[in-house]
């Protein structure tokens, strides 16, 4: 799998732009058994989230979680292989977290599949997730990568009230965990 690079910029202690890393992201996680790897690009906790000079710490060497942190955002970008489906035709497990997730395909073609339906997506299309159950399937027999931008949000209680198990079954952690 393609390790896809990363530039950060930042400042100097006289304001001066400046770039601050450049090179492939620190954080991948892959699960072979699943045809799937993640690649953490960055992430933010809090909004609005402060801007320093340069961060502290890796903002991606935390726990692997699918949603992003309160109030936070998270840009990853996952790699499907090919050939990795489970018997009911999915990729990765029917999941539901509490975020709006913008998906990007980068490279070849992915398939979200919702309760009622399916669509497949071709490199260039965007897919607006909105808290819906869904997984992912890649049929074709080339990777696709697909960059997602995870921006907390909160469900609103009219529709909470309408999920089957409510809130309950929110997706909490990473893949694997």
């Amino acid at each position: 799998m393609n390790v896809p690079r990363r530039v950060v910029t930042g400042h100097t202690p006289d304001g001066v732009s400046v770039v601050l890393s450049d090179g492939p992201v620190p954080v991948s996680r892959e699960l072979p058994a699943d045809g799937v790897a993640f690649h953490e690009i960055w992430n933010t906790e809090g909004a609005p989230t402060r801007i320093l000079a340069a961060e502290p710490t890796e903002p991606t060497a935390r726990t692997l979680a699918v949603p992003p942190p309160p109030r936070g955002t998270k840009i990853r970008i996952n790699e499907f292989l090919p050939g990795h489906l489970d018997a009911h035709g999915r990729q990765s497990p029917v999941h539901r977290t509490a975020s709006i997730d913008y998906g990007i395909v980068l490279d070849g073609e992915i398939t979200l599949l919702l309760d009622d339906s399916e669509v497949t997506l071709h490199a260039g299309d965007v897919v607006v997730q909105r808290g819906t159950d869904h997984a992912w399937a890649n049929r074709a027999d080339v990777p696709a990568r697909v960059a997602f931008i995870l921006v907390d949000a909160e469900f609103d209680e009219s529709l909470a009230a309408t999920l089957p198990g409510g809130l309950s079954g929110l997706m909490r952690e990473g893949p694997g965990d």
